[in-house]
């Protein structure tokens, strides 16, 4: 009886182990490298998903997910081509495209996708000043995307998109750059003071222009504005006095001297 119960025992195990080793179950998004006595197969190497059935002892399976992967690639002091130390991070978004190639031609793909977007990354934001890295960053996001993506298809990884999420700046880059947005703002504020008093300028002389060809509406103009006072409710009294009136005495001082 003891030895019935440990052969049973041994049967049990050696089909658990059969069953554990022969079948397997990949997800919608996974897909396993067959490795056939070492060998990856072209045409059957790459199966899934759903129920797979191995030759224990003899095949071998490696999982392989197909979805999108996202990377935070960590913080790089970068010299910009203007000489400024920034610290710049990004993120990258990459999936498999090609299950035998993610294995077989590198060793950890992650990692290598890693490096090569570290590297990428200072090499592209090097050749870029302060103020296109500030400001031109959909541009530099596209070209990181690109050179990424062209290092890491020999592995069957597919880069989609690489984005630059922070810029840290020195402290003393962030005040120089307050003063430079302060001396703009002012010079912008002198250009807008400057264009309306040069449109003030050519309103005043339209007016004056058409003063001069009716007399009567400087006369006019002098009682508009003593309505105005009136209305203020104060005791300033205001007694206008045209320019012409001043003339007669000019002339009389000018005799005067000859």
């Amino acid at each position: 009886m003891q030895a019935y119960g440990l052969g049973l025992l041994i049967f049990i195990f050696l089909g658990g182990w059969f069953l554990f080793n022969t079948l397997k179950i990949l997800k919608q998004y996974e897909r396993g490298l067959i490795f056939t006595l070492g060998k990856v197969s072209l045409e059957h190497g790459v199966k899934g998903p759903g129920l797979i059935v191995l030759l224990p002892g003899i095949q071998k399976m490696v999982r392989v997910s197909l979805r999108t992967v996202t990377m935070d690639v960590p913080s790089q002091d970068v010299i910009t081509k203007d000489n400024v130390t920034v610290k710049v991070n990004a993120v990258v978004y990459f999936r498999v495209i090609d299950p035998r190639k993610a294995i077989v031609e590198v060793e950890d793909f992650y990692y290598a996708t890693s490096l090569i977007a570290q590297t990428t990354l200072r090499s592209i934001l090097g050749q870029n000043t302060l103020d296109d890295l500030l400001s031109n960053r959909e541009a530099i996001n596209v070209e990181l995307q690109k050179v990424i993506d062209e290092q890491t298809e020999p592995w069957g990884v597919k880069v989609t998109t690489v984005e630059v999420k922070n810029v840290d700046l020195p402290a003393e880059m962030q005040r120089a750059i307050a003063i430079q947005a302060q001396a703009e703002r002012e010079r912008r504020a002198k250009i807008i003071h400057a264009e309306g008093e040069l449109q003030a300028s050519a309103k005043l002389g339209e007016a004056a222009a058409v003063i001069s060809q009716n007399p009567i509406a400087l006369q006019l103009r002098y009682l508009q504005t003593l309505t105005e006072i009136g209305t203020e409710k104060n005791t300033t009294i205001v007694f206008p006095l045209p320019i012409d009136i001043f003339s007669a005495f000019l002339k009389l001082v000018e005799k005067n001297k000859d």
